[in-house]
């Protein structure tokens, strides 16, 4: 008996402590819930540190459809941090090849870098960006970066353009006067153009996603709620590199209002040369001569040049620490890049883009973190982004409008491009220009975005 007394007292004083317990944790609970800030008070308040970092991990997102004001505001400490880093670069040793047929060459990276950590300015970037109307809105859960420039002409039609890897809304920023004043730039008043430039998510200053799932598809449904968000009823969409399969979706899944798409990167393998470039076979017999140099240069950049998107499309993660740790590692890596093959080969110092230029884009990797988030895009996306087939380009009718330039991955052919888009409106061949083809020649990259709209435009004002 005495045991089980002592065994039931024990019970009791735990229960009755436990009791005392749990009415203090919930009147401090009930007190805390009443004290505290709502939900969306603490949001905003994180939001508007955020805003002033703006290099901070970029996962807090505003629950509304609220587009917010925003500035680019980089600590200087993260700017010492960088130039830190890249004065204790350790270099590997010099590449055995005389060209860069294994990578960005060491003499290139130490030119490059020396300029980076003693004598560039990333203030100057910083004021160009905040010299323009910047804002954020929150769209499926994720903060949207965008610059958004009205053009003076009221009849101006919008246009949403999209950027790419390694690129950033930085590729774009010398398209916006031509397009959005015309006539300083050569144009007539009606080809003004209203343009929107989003930050694809994982990159820049926009959110880096939490899950998976952010595909070309659901970027073009999100940038579909931007524009309609932002008011626009009628408009048009651009797009290079993954700006191409991100705009050709918007274009599959026709939104009220979306009047037709330019692309400069085009799907058009056709279904009887996708698997022999696939497998690594010889070309196909019957191909006409701009079509074997085109499958010539797709095998090419098959075999040697696109080891970067097997990499990222199947270990994002694994690259990621190295390129997030290292500043040298990340240029040399988003440098890797066959579009920039040609700028990494010139000594030309008038080249396009400049060196600050090019380093601009960098930066805002470093200074964002985006390396990783950036990369992810091609682990979502498992079908092959020049291929007519995998991206679908037979369920586009709206109204298609593509550029070729020599510089590119790849030169798509007429031929091709008919066949896998059926109703093109526009194509031409221009006569310079590359991969970044806002970014190296803006005034003729301006004036095929004319080009390619007049006719949009001339209906949407009816």
């Amino acid at each position: 008996m005495t045991n089980l007394k002592k065994v039931h007292y024990k019970t009791k004083a735990r229960t009755s402590g436990a009791f005392v317990l749990s009415r203090l944790l919930v009147a401090l609970l009930a007190a805390a819930v009443f004290l505290a800030p709502p939900a969306r008070v603490l949001a905003q308040q994180f939001a508007q540190i955020g805003a002033q970092t703006q290099v901070a991990d970029k996962t807090i997102a505003i629950a509304d459809n609220a587009i917010r004001p925003f500035r680019v505001q980089v600590p200087q400490v993260a700017i010492d941090d960088l130039r830190q880093r890249i004065a204790a670069t350790r270099w590997t040793d010099k590449e055995t090849v005389t060209d860069q047929s294994q990578g960005v060459q060491l003499a290139t990276m130490k030119e490059l870098v020396r300029y980076w950590g003693t004598k560039y300015d990333w203030r100057k970037a910083e004021a160009k960006l905040n010299a323009l109307p910047q804002f954020i809105t929150n769209i499926d859960g994720l903060d949207i970066h965008f610059i958004h420039v009205r053009s003076k002409n009221p009849n101006a039609l919008p246009l949403l353009v999209t950027h790419g890897w390694p690129g950033s809304v930085i590729e774009q920023l010398k398209i916006i006067g031509p397009l959005t004043d015309p006539t300083t730039y050569g144009g007539r008043p009606e080809d003004a153009f209203d343009l929107v430039i989003p930050s694809i998510p994982g990159y820049g200053f926009s959110g880096k996603p939490t899950g998976t799932g952010w595909d070309p598809d659901r970027i073009a449904r999100a940038w579909t709620e931007l524009m309609k968000r932002l008011g626009y009823t009628r408009y048009v969409a651009q797009g290079g590199d993954w700006g191409s399969p991100i705009t050709s979706a918007m274009a599959r899944q026709a939104p009220a209002g979306l009047l037709g798409i330019h692309i400069n990167l085009p799907a058009t393998i056709p279904p009887d040369v996708a698997p022999v470039l696939a497998s690594g076979g010889p070309a196909p017999a019957g191909l006409s001569e701009k079509e074997r140099a085109a499958f010539d240069s797709l095998d090419t950049f098959n075999k040697k040049e696109r080891a970067y998107a097997v990499i990222m499309g199947t270990r994002p993660q694994t690259i990621g620490y190295g390129i997030t740790d290292s500043p040298i590692g990340l240029a040399a890596w988003l440098l890797g890049h066959p579009g920039f093959v040609q700028w990494t080969s010139s000594s030309n110092s008038e080249k396009s883009p400049t060196k600050d230029e090019v380093l601009d884009d960098i930066t805002l990797y470093w200074l964002t973190n985006s390396a990783v988030s950036s990369a992810r895009l091609y682990w979502e996306n498992k079908a092959s982004l020049l291929n007519a087939i995998a991206q679908k380009t037979n369920e586009i009718s709206l109204p298609v409008a593509i550029t070729v330039f020599p510089g590119e991955i790849y030169r798509a052919p007429e031929t091709w491009a008919r066949r896998a888009y059926r109703n093109l409106i526009y194509f031409h061949e221009a006569d310079k220009g590359g991969h970044f083809a806002a970014w190296e020649q803006p005034q003729l990259f301006s004036e095929e975005i004319r080009a390619a709209f007049r006719s949009l435009a001339a209906n949407s004002q009816r």
